[in-house]
């Protein structure tokens, strides 16, 4: 292994192999992991953190999820554009307006996708092991309340909030729409998910 700088960390994320960090000449689990969203499911900041608003700003938070195999998040939706990239076999189910209905996106390791500000969506783990996935968000940490607004959130501002720039009411009927679950993965996949591992343990010896 090569020795490394001070301040310098390489990161190594896919395969089978939980995350891990280098710094130095010594190599180990990557930890500083918090709650993120749902009960089970886990972020950790790179960039940012949870307390990251408009009022509080660090431009924007990049920071690598964790997804419990064959779950998926509440649906939800952002104060802010969100950019989210799989390093392993998920599924987005997105909210489409112009037809009125849900659409399921399934994404591939190394598949990215963007989702607007206010866009309902629900992202899933169609594999059977924990998913990987590096989240970049722009203005809003995990606590801000515009971080993720649920279906809930949305009817209960439906009635508090008077003269509101968004709809609350048209954002919880989309967002009871996305409450299917993160499929799975298909023979190919699997095959695939088989191949890709036994290239990163080569990668690795």
């Amino acid at each position: 292994m090569v020795m490394l700088p001070a301040g310098v960390e390489v990161y190594t994320l896919g395969g089978a192999a939980a995350p891990l960090v280098a710094r130095g000449d010594e190599s180990g689990p990557l930890d500083g992991f918090d709650d993120f969203i749902d009960d089970g499911q886990l972020a950790r900041y790179f960039v940012g953190d949870r307390a990251t608003s408009p009022e509080r700003p660090s431009n924007a938070t990049y920071k690598l999820g964790v997804v419990r195999p064959h779950s998926a998040f509440t649906p939800h939706a952002h104060g802010g554009e969100h950019f989210v990239l799989s390093l392993g076999y998920a599924s987005c189910g997105v909210y489409d307006a112009a037809r009125e209905r849900p659409v399921r996106v399934p994404l591939t390791p190394g598949t990215m996708i963007r989702i607007p500000a206010l866009l309902p969506h629900s992202f899933g783990n169609r594999d059977g092991r924990p998913l990987l996935i590096l989240a970049a968000n722009t203005g809003y940490g995990i606590d801000h309340a515009d971080y993720a607004i649920t279906a809930e959130e949305a009817e209960r501002r439906a009635l508090a909030v008077q003269d509101s720039a968004v709809d609350y009411v048209m954002l919880a009927k989309a967002l009871h729409t996305l409450d299917g679950g993160p499929g799975r993965t298909s023979l190919r996949e699997r095959l695939a998910r088989v191949l890709r591992d036994a290239a990163h343990r080569l990668e690795r010896r």
